[in-house]
């Protein structure tokens, strides 16, 4: 197990100065958020020539790039040049959206199983993130997608089932089908609070994922719309350094 931070953290710096912020911060593995809501390093430039969006990020930073974090819908046919950009890069973790509260289930299985085919194919793991608003909101219904499509997995965001509508729900029920984690701290009235006021117990957590012999990546993914920007390197710091004194 390792810790990571993601570039989604400064999202609104360029790529290249978030880079050297996490770098600046100690941390030694770095998560690359894309979106196609952003000019810099937007989806669309990776799509159109992943091989140049490789190139810079080998220049942006000399980090040991872990994962991806598309937080975009994107059309289906825009995945595989995803791929391939994850697959120059070495990357074999890919985190989606699952699609909206109210999509048939199986109009979801359908749209999946052909991604996570075209991921395995090229050595990537394809997990979709835990989030509010979306089909995995309810750690059930994320659990089911997992069992339905092969292959797929979750990327873990505990601070989504402390804040959201199912937060009475017991989450652990899909520890078993995590392939990556995002940390932040949250209350049940606050998606993010300042590290050490939340509720999250990364303790139990990461307990849980012992026991299913995860050996993966644990990503500090703030959110920079509820930073302070004076606080949000210590917040981080603090993040790293709590996760570091339980692995």
């Amino acid at each position: 197990m390792f810790i990571a931070a993601s570039t989604g953290c400064f999202a609104d710096l360029s790529f290249e100065n978030a880079c050297t912020q996490i770098a600046d911060l100690e941390f030694d593995r770095i998560e690359i958020e894309l979106s196609s809501q952003r000019e810099d390093f937007s989806i669309a430039s990776i799509v159109a020539d992943p091989e140049a969006a490789m190139a810079r990020c080998r220049t942006a930073t000399r980090l040991s790039i872990c994962a991806l974090h598309v937080v975009s819908e994107i059309d289906p046919a825009d995945y595989a040049a995803i791929f391939k950009f994850a697959k120059l890069l070495k990357v074999t973790q890919v985190t989606m959206p699952s699609l909206e509260i109210g999509t048939p289930f199986n109009d979801e299985t359908d749209r999946l199983k052909d991604l996570v085919a075209q991921a395995t194919q090229d050595g990537i793991r394809l997990s979709l993130k835990t989030q509010i608003g979306r089909l995995t909101e309810d750690p059930h219904t994320a659990m089911e997608l997992c069992r339905a499509v092969k292959g797929l997995g979750i990327t873990l965001d505990p601070s989504h089932y402390t804040a959201g509508p199912h937060r009475d729900q017991d989450f652990e029920i899909v520890t078993p089908y995590t392939t990556h984690v995002h940390f932040r701290d949250s209350t049940p009235d606050k998606l993010q609070v300042p590290v050490g006021l939340g509720e999250i117990d990364y303790s139990r957590i990461i307990a849980s994922l012992k026991r299913y012999d995860y050996r993966r990546a644990f990503s500090v993914d703030l959110l920079p719309e509820l930073t302070e920007p004076s606080q949000r390197g210590l917040e981080m710091r603090k993040l790293r350094m709590l996760l570091e004194s339980l692995l």
